[in-house]
């Protein structure tokens, strides 16, 4: 089977399970919006930032080290297992003191409690990196979509029981947790890791190279996104950190729900090929297409939609989410394109270049958040952060372009000429529509959703793009 045969057939295994999963999740954060209120959010908002922050931490960059080498032996995987397992319970216990900063940066005790409880997602979440790296690895993807699916249906009707109950943000902790314990079994049982009894630290160094430039990336990626978050709770406050964060998530959805159909299947399947740039670059050209052409749909449709979208998902409540997510939504494009550069990065072996990319990238980020902060205005923090989105594209493609695939960055962006055309003949479409004032949000999303699909389809029709889409459903060796 082709590379091309390979990523359409996990792309589409991904496709379904991701979409089962968004489906879900919708449905459960919708409840739980209408059940809880912005100033619990917020609290869970700021303490999250960090459960993931030490999540990294754990991480080291160990999970994309294991698929990229291919030459690794059952009992080197055991190794770094066991040693995954020991770091795991390391950084948990030190999440747990970590939590008593938090509570004195924030003035509020109640992260001390919240701290200890997550330390248990911590550990699982760590603990599990291995045994995912595995799946994916072997391109189980199949089997990753139903664990995921499963473990948010089981956990997220037990989330909302206690939400009804009057638990308040400790339903969003339990959520955490027993997400992450129930991944963890199921991942580790699936996966079938050989566990032996002996250990040596040697199996460690084989992947250290690759893991170390990878595991800065991730720690200065997601500082830098997640800043935000920490400088907005501890300055502007946790409701209006509500507001920001119940706007960004929502941003994120198409985002990460789009993209991440088609990312995860990237590094485990072109990798393969990583002595042969020409077969990655040609590959790869078409994934940034489609999502360029995915984003276009998503980017204008959510800016000329927010306040239905916004009303729909959470309710009335939530007004002040509007216009943050209005701006936000101008940077989707940028970000599912964007979002997929890492995978060729490490399916490359230029892991490198994406730490060194990831020093600019946070420079540009952290501009754009301290805009918002110093003016003490979120809605110029949401300027800033897409601002940020948008050159970071520029940085990161053109370094990837002319680095990695030694090739044209210029070339590069006139492949993506149609993406440009169908943005304004959507805009322009909805533009138009403004004129008429429809009262029902329900039925002016749907109007929006038909006028967005209509001008969307010419577009695709008068670039001749659609045959991007066709060719999915096609059997091809290429």
């Amino acid at each position: 089977m082709g590379v091309s045969s390979t990523l359409r057939k996990g792309i589409l295994i991904n496709f379904v399970s991701r979409y089962c999963n968004i489906f879900v999740q919708l449905i459960i954060n919708s409840i739980l919006a209408r059940l809880l209120l912005p100033s619990e959010f917020g609290v869970v908002a700021i303490i999250s930032v960090f459960t993931s922050f030490f999540a990294i931490l754990g991480d080291m960059g160990i999970g994309p080290a294991i698929i990229q080498n291919k030459s690794l032996k059952d009992k080197e995987i055991s190794d770094i297992f066991i040693f995954s397992i020991f770091a795991s319970i390391i950084i948990a216990i030190l999440f747990y003191f970590f939590s008593y900063f938090v509570s004195d940066f924030y003035g509020n005790k109640i992260y001390i409690k919240l701290g200890s409880m997550l330390s248990i997602a911590v550990l699982f979440n760590i603990a599990n990196i291995v045994p995912n790296a595995l799946l994916y690895k072997k391109k189980n993807f199949k089997i990753v979509g139903i664990i995921n699916v499963s473990a948010n249906i089981i956990v997220g009707c037990i989330t909302i029981t206690l939400a009804i109950k009057g638990w308040s943000y400790y339903a969003l902790i339990f959520d955490s947790v027993l997400k992450s314990i129930t991944i963890f079994l199921f991942s580790t049982l699936s996966s079938k890791v050989k566990i032996y009894r002996s250990f040596n630290i040697t199996s460690i160094k084989k992947v250290k190279s690759y893991s170390t430039y990878q595991f800065l990336f991730n720690f200065i990626n997601y500082f830098t996104r997640n800043l935000d978050n920490i400088l907005v709770g501890k300055y502007l406050g946790v409701n209006t950190l509500a507001y920001y964060d119940k706007a960004y998530k929502l941003m994120l959805y198409p985002v990460q729900n789009l993209t991440y159909v088609i990312t995860p299947v990237l590094h485990p399947i072109l990798s393969d090929y990583q002595e042969d740039k020409k077969v990655i670059y040609n590959s790869y050209l078409k994934i940034v297409k489609l999502l360029s052409l995915l984003g276009v749909f998503a980017s204008v449709f959510c800016f000329f939609s927010s306040k239905e979208i916004i009303f729909i998902m959470y309710g009335g409540q939530w007004t002040d989410s509007i216009i943050i997510f209005q701006i936000l939504s101008l940077s989707m494009i940028f970000q599912m394109v964007l979002s997929s550069i890492g995978s060729i990065f490490q399916a490359t072996g230029y892991v490198k270049k994406l730490f060194s990319t990831g020093i600019i990238s946070s420079i540009f980020t952290i501009t754009g958040i301290l805009t918002g902060i110093i003016t003490k205005n979120i809605v110029y923090l949401a300027i800033g952060i897409s601002v940020a989105f948008i050159c970071n594209f520029i940085q990161c493609f053109y370094v990837l372009l002319t680095d990695v695939f030694l090739g044209s960055f210029v070339a590069f962006l006139v492949n993506l000429k149609s993406t440009l055309i169908i943005f304004v003949l959507m805009a322009v479409g909805y533009s138009l529509f403004l004129a008429v004032s429809i009262e029902n949000i329900y039925i002016s999303v749907i109007v929006k959703l038909i006028i967005g699909f209509l001008t969307y389809s010419t577009g695709l029709l008068v670039t001749k793009e659609y045959k991007l889409f066709l060719g999915l459903f096609k059997r091809s060796n290429v």
